[in-house]
């Protein structure tokens, strides 16, 4: 095991996969500098600035170029810089890249990865700020996937640039200077398998990306024995082992960055009831930001923003419901 931030895991992984396979290139506005949080730092001096590219700023051009490469059989890697900017790119997102391989009848593939680093930052207000995992969720033939540790922001990488369905990795802003171990063998991680990351019978906890660290913490410091699972991808998510976790514990607590209306919580949460039927569940919340955009001001942000203290007061809200 080694210890690495997000960012040198994520570059470690991708500088292996275009070692492993040279069709594997990226592209993106500053990728050549290293990209804005780091995460392509020296990839252009080992591989060159042909397989490295800097774009100009241009979100649907990028993500346009990085369709037609896949058609082309290459598998690139489509740098949006920041999940906001994607919305300039949405067409070629949602009704080329996620639905070409089902209208040509799998004659054509869009092999690629779509990286969107996404939610809060260092005041960066509300053009710059937002989660917008749920609309992609709603899209078909998209994955999507959610890491919330530096060994998940790795192996869902690995894992990403070997599919041959597009890939939307919603890496979260919050987490790229974040310190973890990772294996020194990177191997990839299958997507719709939620780690567990906490045992417990009070409660059943779902999280992801930023909040996962957040939840981590909070249940330590709530003193409530939870269930906790950071799913890791949200499409296909891990449906089976949250159930099963749910119907033990009989309480579910979901928690996510995003605004809670219409958030994925929601899909969980809906799917969990629909499994367990009529009073399968002493106890449901979702945990999440409010319908409200993201504010610049440093008090503001932190006003909305989940900290492990609010998390852990709900933990505690919902495991004393019936006990």
């Amino acid at each position: 095991m080694t210890r690495m931030t997000f960012a040198e895991a994520a570059r470690r992984a991708l500088a292996e996969e275009m070692r492993r396979d040279p069709l594997v290139w990226a592209l993106g506005e500053d990728l050549v500098q290293g990209g804005i949080f780091g995460q392509y730092k020296g990839l252009a001096e080992e591989f060159g600035t042909d397989r490295i590219v800097s774009t100009p700023i241009s979100e649907s051009t990028i993500m346009g170029a990085g369709l037609g490469a896949a058609l082309c059989g290459t598998r690139p890697v489509v740098e949006m810089r920041i999940a906001d900017f994607t919305l300039c790119a949405m067409d070629e997102l949602v009704s080329q890249i996620a639905k070409v391989r089902y209208m040509f009848g799998g004659q054509g593939r869009a092999a690629l990865v779509v990286r969107m680093p996404q939610g809060m930052w260092r005041n960066s207000a509300a053009q710059h700020s937002q989660c917008l995992e749920a609309w992609l969720t709603h899209i078909p033939g998209l994955v999507v996937a959610a890491p919330g540790t530096p060994a998940d922001a790795a192996g869902l990488l690995k894992s990403a640039v070997r599919s041959d369905d597009p890939v939307v990795l919603m890496e979260p802003k919050n987490l790229w200077t974040a310190e973890g171990e990772v294996m020194e063998e990177i191997a990839p991680i299958p997507f719709g398998v939620a780690r567990h990351a906490a045992q417990g019978d009070a409660l059943t906890v779902v999280t992801w990306s930023a909040m996962v660290p957040v939840v981590e913490q909070a249940a330590r410091e709530s003193g409530i024995a939870c269930d906790v699972f950071d799913l890791r991808s949200l499409w296909p998510w891990d449906e089976a082992a949250v159930i099963a976790s749910a119907r033990r514990t009989g309480r579910l607590l979901v928690v996510h960055e995003a605004v809670t209306v219409s958030g994925f919580g929601a899909e969980v949460v809906a799917r969990v009831v629909e499994a367990l039927g009529p009073g399968g569940l002493r106890a449901v919340e979702r945990l999440g930001s409010p319908r409200a955009p993201v504010p610049f001001s440093p008090p503001l942000e932190d006003s909305i923003r989940l900290s492990p203290a609010r998390v852990a007061d709900a933990i505690r809200r919902v495991a004393a419901v019936g006990a």
